[in-house]
């Protein structure tokens, strides 16, 4: 299963700010904001082929 990163947010204004966020650090959209069944907002995102893979942070 691919990567996926998710914006949950309470408005749709929030989850389309988180969302250009990812956008900005070179994710592509897949989801745009929808409210879902609990009343929140959700988006998704995931890397994009041109995104460079950083290695592993080290703890």
């Amino acid at each position: 299963m691919p990567i996926r990163y998710g914006v949950q947010a309470d408005t749709r204004d929030e989850c389309a700010e988180g969302l250009a966020r990812l956008i900005d650090v070179g994710m592509l959209p897949i989801m745009m904001p929808t409210m879902v069944s609990d009343g929140r907002w959700l988006a998704r995102a995931v890397p994009s082929p041109t995104t460079p893979v950083r290695d592993p942070v080290d703890q």
